[in-house]
């Protein structure tokens, strides 16, 4: 079983996005909730782990996660509001974000004494590692679980408007490596938080996942190996959701630690390509099934 950390919100996606007052319709979302449906939905043992509201999106929310097959033992519950991320669409269906984030339930997440006794990974990034109080018990979860031998991924998917001292977070990001299996970010995030792949590598990841867009995606490994494969090119509603989707397919093929030191990077790397393509052809974070995406590449 794969657990997922970290939040989950409503996404507020504009329906018209060259008119600013035009409608907005909610759908569900959060990185860690994006990657957490994915993993359901390609077939993956998933268990999601976090702190969701009592309010109409909340419910609305834990339905998501239970109609993909996501274990929702773990999540906490509060009365406080949910999260709520108002998205911009650029020409290319590139999305930025508003956050409306103060004294939502997420913020309250506790450190769980315990995940259960079948999980072999933890995957956490996005918001939650970022907003107090939850984000220290999301980083006491990374080290404790590291330390159990669990394989970690970190997907940082770095929001600006959220972080008040960026130097501070980039500290506390490489403090973070030494207890990082696998490393996936964005060429964006990457260039925020300064460094190289071969310097994160250094610090303890065992492998770093750079994507790039329309570019496509490229491994880097502890051994010294580098992988790109091309994105698929489909026609594009919106980027919401694809990152998580990567983060999905990864460890849909690489869900241990041992399964990280023999991964196929090329094959894996494709079936990622594949499977975000297909989250960029819906509106709103849409990952798809495993029969969409097809079998492995090849």
């Amino acid at each position: 079983m794969i657990v997922v950390a970290g939040e989950s919100l409503i996404d507020l996606v504009p329906q018209h996005p060259e008119d600013p007052l035009g409608p907005l319709a909610p759908r569900p979302g959060g990185g860690p909730y994006n990657t957490a449906v994915a993993l359901g939905r390609l077939g993956t043992g998933a268990a999601f782990c976090s702190r969701i509201s009592t309010d109409g999106f909340g419910e609305a929310l834990l339905a998501g996660l239970r109609a993909a097959g996501v274990d929702t033992s773990l999540v906490q519950r509060g009365p406080e509001p949910t999260t709520l991320a108002v998205a911009t669409l650029g020409p290319d269906g590139s999305a930025g974000y508003g956050f409306y984030a103060d004294g939502t339930a997420d913020r309250l997440f506790a450190l769980p004494p315990q995940l259960p006794p079948g999980a072999t990974a933890l995957a956490l990034g996005t918001c939650s590692l970022v907003l107090e109080p939850g984000a220290t018990a999301y980083e006491a979860l990374l080290r404790r679980e590291s330390a159990r031998g669990l394989l970690t991924l970190l997907d940082p998917n770095i929001r600006p408007a959220l972080i008040p001292d960026p130097d501070a977070y980039r500290a506390r990001f490489r403090s973070w490596l030494p207890y990082v299996s696998l490393l996936k970010l964005s060429r964006e995030d990457a260039q925020w938080l300064g460094g190289t792949p071969e310097e994160w590598l250094a610090a303890g990841p065992a492998a770093v996942v750079l994507t790039s867009g329309a570019a496509g995606l490229t491994a880097y490994t502890s051994q010294g190996a580098e992988h790109t494969v091309p994105a698929e090119r489909l026609k594009v509603v919106d980027t919401i959701g694809a990152g998580d989707t990567v983060n999905a397919a990864l460890l849909h093929h690489v869900p241990t630690r041992s399964a990280l030191r023999t991964a196929d990077w090329p094959r894996v790397l494709r079936y990622a390509a594949r499977a975000a393509a297909l989250t960029c052809t819906r509106e709103g974070a849409q990952p798809p099934t495993s029969a969409q995406v097809g079998a492995s590449p090849t």
